[in-house]
């Protein structure tokens, strides 16, 4: 037991790093899952093209700007997983409106090769996250899981320009956001009924 400096036979009570903040998670969960969903349903050709840039402000507001704040929060509770995820999905949705908004156009012939690139390095950082959530939970494993496999077939489609590459992975990424939105709502239920209300399963 560590004890107080002033006094050797005083016990200290531990400090819980955030403990005054609300569990942030469910928040960048549902940001990610709800802007993953719209892209996803035009990836794998649910909505047209033109619809697709239904997406744009909600990557802007809810997938990047209020993810990237739960990543800041997460950083408070110090919780290093949920910190470095929502802080960097936030960053890739915030990225990705920028992409698509101002240059994307600009690209011309090349434009396949600047997409693909930019989903290859996320594909690379998704891999090493997908192994970190197999110690956090069932439900985590399993949207990483298709989350990965997801960024692979978009990387591949936009790399080789081939549609159906594509939409396979728009159907991965619908997948995704489903995890993700069953994980968000297992939080949400959680802390409002004081119990589990939603298995996640246990940590790896």
């Amino acid at each position: 037991m560590p004890y107080t400096e002033d006094d050797p036979n005083e016990i200290a009570v531990p400090i819980h790093r955030g403990a005054h903040i609300a569990d942030p998670g469910p928040l960048g969960l549902a940001a990610f899952a709800l802007t993953t969903f719209i892209l996803s349903c035009a990836n794998a050709g649910f909505i047209s093209s033109d619809a697709e840039a239904a997406v744009f402000g909600v990557a802007l507001f809810y997938g990047g700007l209020t993810q990237l704040a739960a990543g800041m929060w997460e950083f408070l509770k110090g919780n290093v997983f949920g910190a470095t995820a929502f802080s960097s999905y936030g960053a890739f949705w915030l990225s990705f409106w920028y992409l698509v908004t101002y240059v994307t156009e600009d690209m011309g012939d090349e434009r396949h090769v600047g997409v693909g690139i930019f989903l290859l390095g996320w594909t690379i950082f998704t891999v090493y996250m997908w192994f970190a959530s197999t110690r956090i939970s069932i439900a985590l494993f399993v949207t990483f899981s298709v989350l990965l496999v997801a960024f692979v077939f978009l990387t591949l489609g936009a790399l080789l320009e081939v549609t159906g590459l594509t939409r396979v992975g728009g159907y991965f990424g619908l997948a995704a956001a489903a995890g993700a939105w069953y994980t968000s709502a297992a939080g949400i239920l959680s802390t409002t009924f004081g119990r589990v209300v939603i298995p996640t399963g246990p940590r790896g």
